[in-house]
């Protein structure tokens, strides 16, 4: 196996000991790194301390979640000045995007979401990430995601990492055309939507990630996601694009370490 990435995961959701054993296995399961991702104030400083026992290894982004509670103005205002005074500590903001189930939870209690406080939630992360010059990292999914494209262009963002997406056609092309890439998780072993968005997204465009702790179906029925399980998405990422799996993992690994500006390991 080649080393690999994984492009997307919630290291604070396991338990700390956990945390940190998953960590000292890397190696074991050739994976190279992991991009952090974090919720909140909270589980920001949680990632933080993860990477500063484990800085080659670990690689944090600094977000807020979409699919919880709006902050009030002073939470918002304390995370926008944590994440500022610990830009040097994250290598993208996120993750960050739109509600899609809440609304859709919403939606099925007869409810209507206003979308225009987490439009404008939204809008204060591009703006700090334009600010820094640092990637972002999307929860856009479906119709969110052309809000979201538009909101890219708008504060003139061009690195944007669209994590476990899902979409239209037309949307995937859009995003194709503006050089966005999407990570790929192992449901990709049983979800035809995954697959056939893989056929047709470049191989340039693409990573892999476990979004661990969530868990997944099919043979990863009942167990703990792990980092490990990336090389299955690589598997099934080869077959689609008829690849040789190797020169598949060289090219999502290369795609990942540019992406993030993270050219070497260890």
């Amino acid at each position: 196996m080649i080393n690999a990435i994984d492009a997307h995961i919630h290291l604070d959701m396991y338990e700390e000991t956990r945390a940190q054993t998953i960590i000292s296995e890397m190696a074991q399961f050739q994976v190279e790194a992991l991009i952090a991702v974090s919720r909140h104030l909270a589980s920001c400083q949680a990632t933080e301390r993860l990477r500063a026992q484990a800085p080659e290894q670990v690689y944090a982004a600094f977000g807020y979640h979409p699919e919880q509670e709006l902050p009030s103005d002073s939470q918002l205002q304390e995370l926008l000045a944590w994440i500022h005074e610990h830009a040097n500590e994250m290598v993208a903001v996120g993750e960050i995007g739109l509600p899609y189930y809440t609304r859709l939870e919403a939606e099925e209690k007869g409810e209507q979401l206003d979308y225009s406080p987490y439009v404008q939630l939204l809008e204060r992360f591009l703006e700090l990430a334009a600010h820094l010059a640092k990637p972002v990292v999307l929860h856009a999914v479906y119709e969110d995601a052309d809000i979201v494209c538009d909101l890219l262009e708008k504060h003139g963002v061009q690195k944007a990492h669209f994590h476990w997406f899902k979409g239209s056609p037309q949307t995937v092309q859009r995003m194709i055309q503006a050089g966005y890439y999407i990570s790929i998780t192992p449901d990709i072993e049983y979800e035809e939507e995954i697959r056939e968005l893989v056929r047709n997204y470049p191989l340039e465009l693409l990573m892999v990630e476990t979004d661990g702790p969530w868990p997944f179906e099919g043979k990863f029925e009942g167990q703990e996601t792990q980092p490990r399980m990336i090389h299955a998405v690589l598997e099934q990422i080869a077959l689609l694009h008829e690849m040789p799996i190797d020169k598949v993992a060289q090219t999502i690994l290369r795609n990942t370490k540019q992406f993030y500006n993270v050219l070497t390991f260890g």
